[in-house]
């Protein structure tokens, strides 16, 4: 790292309202994801440094995984431990890490297939009885959709970028790079189809977990959450009981809302506010929240 990096990397550590450019992020995951968090990376290695190395990282609302594929990519732990509850998503991550030639058949049908509007509707109107079959199809209706949404009722591009409709997030061979890359970390991440909260509760009393929580911002009825993920009901009460219970480290991201600090007030937690860019190149403020958060440097 030159010296100049490092004076970046340390005013970014101290520098809250700096936007992260997430093109200087490496990008892991075969989602298109709403809500994800790439612009959060930089501050995810920042935390993982000021802590013991985790025996075990644990993502309980993984959605698109950035943050735990950066993880085990980047061996800040000694396994990743991956969570989603959606069905649709819970495929994609069930054929890349735990079925064996799973990554491989997905990765061969991404490339193979001839992508229009016509074709992926006949793909995505098909009974996917088999789970490798509703991966490939999450996946095309991720690349294909608007914002990347899979929940009900989100439309397909139809303009797109420069009027590709379709095809314009269909990279068949970034994603197979990307897919295959997962999956030759297998035997350092672990994929489990179930509830993010009953996944907290079984960990909690381990000191060797970390965990990344980014639930589905539903605190509020007007936040976004509720449109964007099939499972945006949570107890948020609930959550924030058991992570105060947790006697690791964790981090939690939620989208700022007055709710939301009440509640970390009520667990007595910390929370900060960092700066984010929004789908629409807004910055908007999102906050974290710890049982200490000293190591961004700044005061609450």
């Amino acid at each position: 790292m030159t010296d100049k990096s490092i004076r970046e990397q340390l005013a970014l550590w101290t520098d809250t309202t700096q936007v992260i450019n997430v093109a200087s992020v490496p990008q892991r995951s075969p989602f298109r994801y709403p809500g994800g968090k790439t612009w959060l990376v930089p501050r995810i290695r920042q935390w993982l440094a000021s802590i013991p190395k985790p025996k075990h990282f644990i993502e309980p609302f993984a959605g698109g995984a950035i943050v735990g594929l950066t993880v085990a990519f980047e061996k800040y732990a000694d396994e990743v431990i991956l969570v989603e509850k959606d069905e649709q998503v819970a495929a994609v991550w069930r054929t890349i890490i735990n079925d064996n030639g799973g990554a491989l058949w997905l990765a061969e049908k991404i490339i193979q297939f001839q992508l229009s509007p016509d074709s992926a509707k006949e793909l995505l109107a098909r009974n996917s009885r088999s789970i490798r079959l509703k991966a490939f199809q999450t996946v095309v209706q991720n690349r294909i959709s608007h914002g990347g949404i899979l929940a009900p009722g989100a439309g397909a591009l139809k303009h797109g970028e420069n009027g590709k409709g379709v095809l314009s997030r269909w990279y068949p061979e970034t994603l197979k790079r990307r897919i295959l890359d997962i999956s030759h970390l297998k035997e350092k991440i672990r994929f489990v189809q179930g509830d993010g909260i009953e996944i907290i509760h079984k960990y909690k009393d381990d000191i060797n977990a970390a965990f990344f929580i980014d639930p589905p911002y539903t605190v509020s009825t007007k936040k976004a959450g509720t449109r964007l993920y099939k499972y945006h009901q949570l107890d948020h009460e609930k959550l924030f009981h058991e992570v105060s219970q947790v006697k690791g480290d964790f981090l939690i991201t939620y989208d700022d809302a007055e709710e939301v600090r009440a509640l970390a007030r009520n667990y007595r937690l910390e929370t900060r506010t960092v700066a984010m860019s929004n789908t629409h190149h807004a910055t908007m403020n999102e906050l974290l929240i710890s049982r200490d958060l000293h190591w961004l440097g700044i005061e609450q």
